[in-house]
């Protein structure tokens, strides 16, 4: 994710976004948890302002907007500097990496889909959460793209197409969640359900063969 720009200049607005839709931000949350193994050290790619990493118990996140990690870290996220394709991370460092719609906003899904899989410990787990482009709000978002402040630049993705990355990448044994269903933000409906295709949120764990 090179270009931090909207991110650098709208985060303020960007944080406000989960209080403002706080019911959305709780059932993103909760189909993350649902998906979630237990682990020792942990990380999310793309952390933000630290709003999944914190409630979730994870205590350090790559980030390269610096705005934005000046609130994660006031969160009490470690912040380790640099982008998903090439992370600044040894190898097998990891028993758990976390991406929350971030993998739209990356330049190459594939090279930081491999770079996960690289700092897993063998047997680790990644979870990729992001809205699928097949849904209602998906096609919302995609309709609407140019008008966006966030997504104007980003690459949506369906379901499948995540799956097919990750497998490619070397991971098996996913499993996917899906919650938020409904045609816009204001008229989503919660709830936890096994599988993908009509939820608009999606997280799908994975893990990296011992």
């Amino acid at each position: 994710m090179a270009n931090t720009e909207p991110f650098d200049t709208l985060t303020d607005h960007y944080d406000q976004w989960f209080e403002e839709h706080s019911r959305v931000y709780e059932e993103e949350l909760k189909a993350i948890k649902a998906v979630m193994p237990s682990f020792e050290k942990g990380i999310e790619i793309g952390v933000g302002t630290g709003r999944f990493a914190a409630p979730l118990g994870i205590k350090t996140g790559v980030e390269p907007s610096a705005k934005m990690a000046a609130i994660a870290r006031k969160r009490g996220i470690t912040i380790l500097e640099g982008i998903a394709e090439d992370l600044p991370i040894d190898d097998q460092s990891y028993d758990f990496v976390l991406m929350v719609t971030t993998i739209c906003f990356v330049d190459s899904a594939e090279k930081a889909l491999r770079e996960i899989y690289r700092i897993l410990k063998p047997g680790g787990s990644v979870i990729i959460g992001f809205v699928d482009k097949k849904t209602p709000l998906g096609r919302f978002y995609l309709e609407h793209q140019v008008e966006s402040r966030f997504y104007k630049t980003a690459r949506f993705f369906s379901s499948e197409e995540v799956i097919e990355l990750l497998q490619k990448s070397g991971f098996s044994d996913c499993v996917a969640v899906q919650t938020l269903f409904g045609n816009t933000l204001k008229e989503m409906k919660g709830g936890i359900e096994q599988g993908h295709g009509t939820g608009a949120f999606v997280t799908i764990r994975c893990k990296k063969d011992a």
